[in-house]
């Protein structure tokens, strides 16, 4: 069973189910983060946002073999974050930014959790500042 799986499954009188819509984007969505996760691939997500590439043009920009930056590449288009189309005898490299939507939407809702973290440890602190008798009865 894969990880994905296993984080979206929800129990039916003893069966599980799966919402394939959740299992699908969180898979996507892990593809996404292992992409970024490499400083390399960060930067050539960057180049090519700009203007399309070729990748021998990318692999002259690193201090690694063409076929390293090839395989970089590959991990970026996997991860839907880059198109590749030939051009003749090149293979040219473009950004797709849509595609990082997902984890944006990732950071989105754990921003939402920790600031509702946040407000309800502000009202917990508010409140015992609020009620004097409740701290004089409390021993350290």
């Amino acid at each position: 069973m894969g990880r994905g799986l296993t984080r979206s499954c929800i129990g039916v009188r003893g069966r599980l189910t799966y919402n394939r819509m959740v299992v699908d984007l969180g898979q996507q969505t892990d593809l996404v983060f292992h992409a970024l996760a490499d400083a390399t691939r960060r930067d050539i997500v960057r180049s090519v946002l700009d203007n399309e590439q070729s990748v021998s043009g990318l692999a002259r920009r690193y201090p690694m073999s063409f076929a390293a930056v090839h395989k970089h590449v590959a991990v970026l288009e996997r991860a839907g974050l880059v198109t590749k189309r030939r051009q003749g005898r090149e293979q040219l490299v473009r950004g797709r930014i849509e595609s990082a939507r997902p984890v944006y939407d990732v950071f989105e809702e754990l921003e939402a959790i920790w600031r509702a973290r946040m407000d309800r440890f502000d009202q917990i602190l508010t409140e015992s500042d609020d009620d004097p008798d409740q701290n004089r009865d409390q021993k350290p």
